[in-house]
């Protein structure tokens, strides 16, 4: 037994069948509070673009809008790494508990930034500087949250309590759509440009002293600040580069694939319905609810079966797959007219893919690395493959458009990345470790 850990006391540990729904809500709020306030930023991208990055273009405006989105990736990877370290060293729970007051603050700064008409060069400053708090939190939210479910469950119940980070995001995708969907159906456009962007932000500033309370109260699952620290290491991180740096590579392509599809198919699809086919807001805020419904529905029954089979390999590929097949249709049926109705069913198909692989990848990642370092490990996995792959992949696919005027370019896209995360999932090998 590993004598750096904590271990919890006999009635704290989880029997087959028990579900401890605290430690289930209190570990998915702050990951997905990070999603809702991705979804609503990349739904309300196009108006964030003209209030605070006026250009001749509206491309142009929308280009420096995803960009400032991709600004808060830049910090995931040292948030990991300092996060993370922090979780392994001290506690998930002592870092879950900071990195949702971080997310807090950043959310207030955009929530409540003055716009470029009223204070000029200074109003897309302070939506920089929350971007980069929010993504600084982010990067080690994953990881502290995502191990200290793994190891508050039963070993029959680990796939089913890690879906929960997966649900919370297609809960917040769904909570974030809807947001979009109400507001641009019931508000005019003049109050949607004044103050109606900025609802669902304050909205999102409502949870964070209900997550602070509910994390303050959960029992800690792992410290490594023990007297014998001789399987915890002072730094996780160098651990990590000098004893895993193959899992760290491959498991930074493996996320890849379900990555690049959240970020592209689930988040940006509204903003690219609107801005290239001109498809009405409600129209496309409502075909994002039903996606982040079938994503919800896929990763509770994808965390079901990987507890059943106990292997997490076959159903990430069987999706990876799955997604090759259908990402070329779903754009391709929104291109031509009068097939709305068909790139829905292919979408929806793909959501369902999307939600497979987002379980099974955490789960092959997160089974597979030492409890010591666990939390940097995946929090640094995370937050490398998201910052290179997702928080690029929307202004990449923007640039695409533009440059290339092939409405089909984010599908070529989604292709090239899939194909190689599916080369590194065959070669990562799947292990379970305690």
């Amino acid at each position: 037994m590993n004598t750096a850990e904590k271990t919890l006391p006999k009635s704290q540990t989880v029997e087959k069948g028990a579900v401890n729904y605290k430690v289930i809500v209190g570990a998915s709020l702050g990951n997905g509070l990070e999603i809702f306030d991705f979804t609503v930023y990349s739904f309300f991208a196009a108006i964030i673009g003209k209030l605070y990055f006026p250009s001749d273009s509206a491309y142009g405006s929308l280009l420096m809008s995803v960009a400032v989105f991709g600004v808060g990736f830049i910090m995931r990877p040292l948030g990991s790494m300092v996060l993370g370290a922090y979780a392994d060293r001290v506690g998930r729970k002592a870092a879950m508990l900071m990195t949702i007051v971080l997310m807090g603050i950043g959310t207030a700064l955009i929530a409540f930034a003055p716009t470029y008409a009223q204070i000029g060069v200074l109003a897309p400053v302070l939506i920089v500087v929350g971007r980069l708090i929010q993504g600084f939190a982010a990067g080690g939210e994953v990881g502290s949250a995502t191990t200290l479910l793994l190891e508050s469950a039963g070993a029959n119940q680990r796939g089913f309590f890690v879906s929960w980070q997966a649900i919370s995001q297609g809960v917040s995708a769904l909570l974030g759509a809807s947001c979009g969907l109400a507001l641009t159906y019931f508000l005019p456009e003049e109050a949607l440009y004044a103050w109606g962007w900025r609802v669902p932000f304050i909205i999102g500033l409502l949870i964070i002293p209900v997550g602070v309370y509910i994390r303050k109260h959960l029992e800690e699952t792992y410290s490594g600040e023990q007297p014998d620290r001789a399987r915890a290491p002072l730094n996780p991180v160098w651990d990590l580069v000098s004893n895993h740096a193959k899992d760290l590579l491959l498991g930074v392509l493996v996320i890849m694939s379900g990555t690049v599809m959240v970020y592209v198919v689930l988040l940006y699809m509204p903003t690219y319905m609107m801005q290239t086919y001109h498809i009405a807001g409600p129209t496309a805020y409502l075909f994002s609810c039903i996606a982040s419904v079938v994503q919800i529905v896929a990763v509770y029954y994808a965390g079901r079966y990987v507890d059943r089979i106990q292997n997490y390999k076959r159903p990430l590929l069987f999706s990876i797959f799955a997604a090759l097949i259908l990402i070329y249709p779903t754009f391709w049926f929104l291109s031509a007219t009068q097939t709305l109705w068909l790139a829905i069913v292919f979408r929806i198909l793909l959501i369902g893919a999307l939600g497979i692989n987002m379980l099974a990848s955490t789960m092959l990642i997160v089974s597979a690395l030492p409890r010591h370092v666990r939390a940097t490990g995946t929090s640094m996995i995370y937050a490398f493959g998201v910052t290179l792959f997702g928080g690029s992949a929307q202004l990449i696919v923007t640039w695409l458009l533009e440059t290339s005027g092939n409405p089909l370019a984010p599908a070529w896209y989604v292709t090239g990345m899939l194909t190689v995360s599916l080369i590194a999932t065959l070669l990562f090998r799947e292990r379970h470790t305690e």
